[in-house]
């Protein structure tokens, strides 16, 4: 049997040396070579370079046709850390704010533990996906025929959740984490001096008067019964102390779960924004991208998933989220194509997530790799 406080140190290891060498998305080429490395060390076969930095590695126990996937990202986010401790960032500008360093360290870990003492029938995949923090990693995994390739019939992932006690899991079957779209509002007028507004077509109002007019898209233009958010991030101008603007951006990203509701939101922006520039004199073009798909949880998965986790934690560790959440995932693109859960993982009381404050706790690596272990064994169940 494996030494798990051993596991654990060596766990450790690996996560704060990931976490001193932060990589974003699709440049995640020393994590990728670091993770390839362990894997072959533990006797998987490896696949590197898939959707451009992803890693596959696959191990087989058994005679067991079926296959299931575990998935962690790898990504860090363009964020200077403000850390002090020894393994702090060494990459300025960019840290592991989200604790991808951590999902990374227990799926190696997970890996270890499964390619050491077996206890399945069937293959796994392990996937270490790129890019997830800008939603791009999973789709350019899929694209490079990920599931055609190394074919599974389910995936499960997870994700640190600070605020939510060591050692506790929570998930919900159905809606989980919210769809993203992004958008971008350009008015364009006639800029001139301050002190003569008349004489041009300044677009600063304007832009002030369309940031408030989008907030009644959802207290005005959906239902109460559907979850929208539309959020304003960012007002940038051409303008200057004495010179009004000609030029205004508008930007921001709008979070919903069901495609009707994306599709109104967008609608009604437009709309707005249409009738807004008109009443001021200036023109707009919207810009509207959808980035991110709503995060739908497999029912039954979700009962498997849930009790996986109480095989290796106390029942009244894990349980089920009360709600969903507004914020999204990548992980989201691997439920389109097959059935899947994905569970959250308590932080402790760590800084809040894409905080330059935040550290994936290294308490949680243990149970975050026996619980990727136990859904393997109760999935892959030898007798089956």
């Amino acid at each position: 049997m494996t030494d798990l406080k051993e596991l654990h140190r060596e766990m450790t290891a690996w996560r704060r040396d990931l976490h001193a060498h932060p990589e974003f998305g699709f440049e995640e080429k020393r994590t990728a070579a670091f993770v390839a490395e362990k894997l072959r060390a533990f006797g998987l076969e490896v696949a590197e370079g898939i959707g451009g930095t992803g890693v596959v590695g696959t191990l087989t126990r058994g005679s067991g046709n079926r296959a299931i996937a575990l998935r962690a990202d790898m990504d860090a986010l363009r964020i200077a850390e403000q850390g002090t401790t020894a393994y702090r960032s060494q990459t300025p500008g960019t840290m592991h704010a989200c604790g991808h360093d951590g999902h990374t360290a227990m799926l190696l870990g997970a890996a270890k533990l499964l390619a050491g003492e077996g206890g399945f029938d069937g293959t796994v995949r392990f996937i270490f996906q790129p890019a997830e923090e800008w939603g791009r990693g999973a789709l350019a995994m899929l694209d490079d025929g990920l599931i055609e390739r190394f074919p599974f019939e389910e995936i499960f992932g997870l994700h640190n959740m600070p605020g939510l006690p060591i050692g506790h899991f929570e998930t919900r079957s159905g809606p989980v984490m919210s769809a993203e779209d992004n958008f971008e509002i350009v008015l364009k007028g006639l800029g001139g001096h301050a002190a003569r507004p008349h004489a041009g077509r300044e677009t600063l109002v304007a832009a002030c008067a369309l940031v408030l007019n989008l907030q009644t898209i959802v207290s005005r233009r959906l239902s109460p019964a559907d979850i929208g958010v539309v959020s304003v991030t960012e007002l940038i101008t051409d303008g200057t102390r004495n010179a009004l603007p000609g030029l205004a951006r508008i930007l921001g990203d709008c979070r919903s779960f069901r495609p009707e509701v994306s599709a109104a939101i967008e609608k009604e922006m437009r709309r707005i924004a249409e009738g807004t520039a008109q009443a001021y004199n200036v023109a707009a073009q919207v810009t509207y991208t959808r980035e991110f798909v709503s995060l739908i949880n497999d029912a039954a998965l979700v009962d498997e998933a849930l009790a996986a986790a109480r095989d290796v934690l106390a029942d009244e560790a894990v349980g089920v989220a009360a709600e969903p959440m507004t914020a999204s995932e990548d992980f989201a693109r691997f439920l389109n194509e097959v059935p899947g859960c994905f569970v959250f993982m308590g932080n402790g009381n760590s800084a809040p997530l894409h905080n330059p404050s935040y550290d994936f706790n290294d308490e949680c690596l243990l149970h975050g790799a026996r619980f990727h272990t136990a859904v393997v064994r109760r999935r892959l169940a030898v007798g089956d």
